[in-house]
This record gives structure tokens, C-alpha cells and sequence, in this order.
């Protein structure tokens, strides 16, 4: 079984006890784990995959409960630093009636931000080894560069690399300079996952045709574009699958698209072959699960917490 690895940010989601109210009228928050690169390394880890979080946290309460909390689930964490020139990053969230989130994320610079190059040198990576990150943390910050030092590692190692842009407006002054830096880094992915809200801003182009036309001119093996609880389609070059999403009475969505992709990659860890090698088949077993994973999270509090044992996403699709 192959070793997926995330890189970026772990932070504390505050979810709100009120549903369907704006953020600055919640009265009150309780603490939950999170930040999608942690999310997919413990839905990885949750599912019977083996998992490495490579990040940094504050000396702080939250930067250990983050880390023994992935360390509980079963996730590597020797790979995960603790610095005391920053506190560890978190988020405020407001919930709509149907889950969906608006957020407000502290971080000026938070603890993960500070990531360097020189802190990844260390780490080895074996041939198919697996390697996840978003963009939140390829902000001009340390950390962006530390992303660059690990794709160079693993790519030369023989890897696989999977990008999900999980787009952040909130957390940048120039979204001209987001949209590059996202672009910048579309040519290192294997591995694409895109949501379909997000097509027109990472592209440029209106045209859902023309934007997922775009990103299939990337030198990439596999384009996943999400639509919530519509389904999912993936694209290879020679192929395109559509797999029916799982409705369910939506309470959080906050880590469902996170869940996904880790759900994605347990079972693509546990294959003797590259994504490109995928069969029509394989996909469609593959996304049902995904999706299962997803919607199961969807249906409960939080993004970590919320995630189901291979079992529960088992007895789930049985029932279904």
C-alpha cells in the first residue's frame, strides 16, 4: 500500500451553535479540528489508508490538540513542526440552513504560514508514493516554497502529485495574483479535483465547456470536477465518467469536499497502478465510495470528526 502525504495547513474550525444565522451575529462557537490538507490525511487514515501530515502548528493548546488529535485517528505526525513565532491558524464559520459555510480566518501569519523549505528537506518519498495540497497555503509566505521543495522531491522520486485549489477568496488582497498562483501550480498535478463553483475563477473562462477544456490541456492524468450532491464527473484524456452523488439532509458540509478527496486516495493508495492506468470501472467503484464518504460527512458536525470508518461507509452504501 502506498503512502499518501498532504501538505499545508492545520487549523482550528469554531463552528457556530446557531444554523442560518450571518457570522456576526453568532453567538457562540465550539471548537472543532481542521484544514483541508489535515481533513484528507485523516479521512486517508480513517478509511485504512496510510497517511503523512506535513505542516506546521503553534506551541500552543490548539497546535496539540490538532496533532494528537491526527495522531489518535492514525495519521503520521513526524512530519508535523510546532514553532512559537506564530499561533496556530483558525477559522470562524457561519452555517446556512442547507450546510453551506461562510468563513473568517485568522492567520497574520499563522504558525503554518512559516513552513520553510529548509524544514521539508528531510523527507523521503518512495516510487507511487502520493502527495495532496490545496492552495490556501501557497500564499507568498514560507510555506509556498516548502510546497514547491516537497513536488520537486516526489516527482523525482516517482510520485504522484494531487492538487485540490479549494479556493479561499477571503484570504487574499489580490485575486489576480490567487488565480496565477493557482495556475502556476496546475502544470505539477497527476491529479486535479476541482469543484464546479470554482471552474471560472481558476480558469478564467465562463464557459464550464471551455474551462474544463482548459484545465484538460494541463499536463495532468486525471480531472475530477465536483458538484456537491449532483455528482461528480471525471475526465481522462480518453475518457469521461459520471457518478451519482448521495442525497442526504445536508448539517455541515465544512470537510465534506475534503472527505472526498481523501476517500479518493485511500483507495488509489491501495491500487498497484497510476491514476492514468484507471479503468472506466474503477472509477465509478472508486467515486461511489468517494461520494459515500462525503455524504456521510455532510450529515454531521465538523470536517475531522465527522468522518466514518470504512465500515459505516460500507454498511452506508449497502443501505442506499
Amino acid at each position: 500500500m502506498r503512502k499518501v502525504y498532504t501538505i499545508g495547513e492545520a487549523l482550528i474550525d469554531f463552528i457556530p451553535h446557531e444554523i442560518g444565522v450571518p457570522i456576526d451575529e453568532v453567538v457562540s462557537f465550539k471548537k472543532m479540528p481542521g484544514g483541508a490538507p489535515a481533513n484528507v490525511a485523516a479521512a486517508v487514515a480513517k478509511l485504512g489508508g496510510e497517511s503523512s501530515f506535513i505542516g506546521q502548528v503553534g506551541e500552543d493548546h490548539f497546535g496539540y490538540y490538532l496533532r494528537g488529535t491526527l495522531a489518535a485517528i492514525g495519521v503520521d505526525v513526524s512530519h508535523m513542526q510546532h514553532t512559537n513565532q506564530a499561533n496556530t491558524a483558525l477559522a470562524f464559520v457561519a452555517l446556512k440552513d442547507d450546510g453551506e459555510r461562510e468563513f473568517v480566518f485568522y492567520r497574520k501569519p499563522s504558525a503554518d504560514m512559516l513552513l520553510s523549505p529548509e524544514d521539508v528537506k528531510g523527507i523521503s518519498f518512495k516510487p507511487m508514493d502520493i502527495l495532496h495540497f490545496c492552495s490556501v497555503d501557497l500564499v507568498e509566505a514560507d510555506v509556498k516554497y516548502a510546497h514547491h521543495e516537497v513536488i520537486r522531491k516526489i516527482k523525482k522520486a516517482g510520485g504522484i502529485v494531487s492538487f485540490d485549489p479549494n479556493v479561499r477568496k477571503s484570504l487574499w488582497d489580490d485575486l489576480a495574483a490567487y488565480q496565477q498562483t493557482i495556475q502556476q501550480f496546475l502544470p505539477y498535478s497527476d491529479l486535479l479535483k476541482v469543484s464546479d463553483d470554482e471552474l471560472a475563477f481558476i480558469t478564467g473562462l465562463e464557459s464550464e465547456e471551455a474551462a474544463i477544456q482548459y484545465l484538460l490541456e494541463q499536463p495532468i492524468s486525471l480531472l475530477i470536477v465536483t458538484r456537491g450532491k449532483q455528482g461528480a464527473t471525471f475526465y481522462k484524456k480518453d475518457l469521461e465518467v459520471f457518478v451519482e452523488g448521495y442525497e442526504v439532509k445536508a448539517i455541515d458540509t465544512t470537510g465534506a469536499g475534503d472527505s472526498f478527496v481523501g476517500a479518493f486516495l485511500s483507495r488509489l493508495s491501495k491500487l498497484d497502478k497510476h491514476i492514468s492506468q484507471l479503468t472506466k470501472e474503477q472509477l465509478m467503484e472508486i467515486g461511489k465510495f468517494a461520494h459515500a464518504t462525503a455524504a456521510i460527512v455532510a450529515t454531521k458536525e465538523g470536517a475531522i470528526q465527522a468522518l466514518p470508518s470504512l465500515s459505516e461507509v460500507q454498511s452506508f452504501m449497502d443501505r442506499v
